[in-house]
């Protein structure tokens, strides 16, 4: 009984988000703080960001800058310790566990740096399933576009070890955009890949972006990953120091080591 309410507030917000057009990603006064007293570790420390509809982030940072607490936080992975996050205009910040976990089913796609695909269903099941969790009609035609789209049109019985891991980043693509999601969140989607086949996931993106509308947001250590995106944001410290729109992979790489020849954020830089 409980699941149905769910979907059904679910839907609601996804009609209210598109009636009333607006960021797709916004975070106001975020924080994420871990410990107390002399150990608190202050990972988020007052994010303030709006991303538009259709357009292509990459975060990026030194190590320890809070660069996964951010997209746990923004994908409703993770609960802030102060602030505001809303997706796609739905306020998920106090939302509950089970309406939160059907919005992330219905309205976001991850795509992860270790696939996260299950071994046991086909490439076509995986594509699927996040329609099958949120106990939606299962659309054989849409998963079957979608991995034409992707280049797999021929792998939609194979099981995901039968395929490389070019290929089964494709299948988690595919998989993402299967819900017509608010935002694709993917988290170092290339970093156990080979240049070449990173370029080709970098395009299926970008792709996603130009011709699906798609909005994407990319955490990321690799500069020419992040030079595919229209914007390149900054983290330091548990706060956005700098931003680049539209950088070259060696204006990204020298930025980055600019930041971190710094001990904090980059003074009079904006997010």
């Amino acid at each position: 009984m409980r699941l149905r309410k769910d979907r059904r507030h679910t839907t609601d917000d996804r009609t209210e988000a598109q009636a009333q057009p607006g960021p797709a990603v916004e975070l106001r006064g975020v924080r994420r703080q871990y410990g107390r007293g002399a150990r608190t570790v202050h990972a988020l420390a007052g994010v303030d960001l709006a991303l538009p509809r259709g357009t292509f982030t990459a975060v990026m940072g030194p190590s320890g800058s809070g660069k996964s607490t951010f997209l746990q936080c923004a994908a409703g992975l993770d609960r802030p310790t102060a602030g505001s996050v809303r997706l796609g205009g739905t306020e998920i910040t106090g939302m509950g566990e089970n309406r939160l976990t059907e919005l992330r089913r219905t309205r976001l796609g991850f795509v992860f740096q270790a696939f996260n695909l299950l071994p046991s269903l086909t490439v076509e099941q995986n594509v699927l399933l996040p329609t099958r969790l949120a106990g939606l009609r299962q659309d054989r035609r849409r998963a079957q576009a979608l991995l034409t789209r992707v280049g797999l049109a021929d792998k939609a019985k194979r099981r995901p070890g039968e395929l490389s891991g070019g290929q089964q980043q494709r299948v988690a693509i595919a998989r993402a955009l299967v819900t017509d999601p608010d935002v694709i969140f993917a988290d170092e989607p290339t970093g156990a890949l080979d240049t070449g086949t990173a370029a080709e996931i970098l395009g299926l993106l970008r792709h996603a972006v130009d011709t699906l509308q798609a909005t994407v947001v990319m955490v990321t250590h690799d500069p020419v990953a992040a030079a595919w995106a229209d914007r390149v944001l900054f983290l330091a410290d548990g706060a956005f120091a700098d931003h680049l729109e539209r950088g070259s992979a060696e204006r990204i790489a020298a930025r980055m080591a600019a930041l971190t020849s710094r001990t904090g954020p980059m003074a009079g830089a904006a997010a």
